[in-house]
């Protein structure tokens, strides 16, 4: 049995929607310091509050890389609304699964997300509620 799925590989590879947006209304960086995965993820969010680009970069394993660009896929031309849901099980569930060791890689691109959203509501004074931000605490 292949320890990534072809998903994942593919992800990896041919990576979607890398890059960097100049002009971004909303920017997320995080990262773990256990395995030094970082991951930056930018948004471009029209006035009805649609996603209309998102870009990264990410600093990390074959998991990070494809975590990010299929979280991007996932968000890419839908409400910042759906996209501060997604979670990391939908990212894993959307690559056909990561290896145990690796999930951390999914809940790295969720809270790049979270973190680009809260930025983008910061910089243009939208009230929220802050435990939307909360961050997980299922990292390997």
């Amino acid at each position: 049995m292949a320890l990534y799925s072809e998903k994942v590989m593919d992800h990896f590879t041919n990576p979607r929607n890398v890059g960097k947006i100049d002009d971004a209304d909303g920017v997320g960086e995080v990262g773990n310091a256990k395995c030094g995965d970082i991951m930056k993820i930018y948004l471009k969010i029209d006035e009805n509050q649609i996603i209309t680009d998102v870009k990264f970069n990410t600093f990390g394993c074959a998991s990070a890389i494809a975590s990010s660009s299929m979280a991007t896929c996932l968000i890419k031309g839908k409400p910042v609304s759906e996209a501060i849901e997604l979670s990391n099980k939908a990212v894993i569930e959307a690559l056909d699964g990561l290896p145990p060791v690796k999930i951390h890689c999914s809940v790295l691109a969720e809270e790049a997300i979270k973190a680009a959203v809260k930025d983008y509501y910061d910089r243009n004074g939208i009230s929220y509620d802050p435990a939307m931000f909360e961050e997980k605490d299922i990292h390997e």
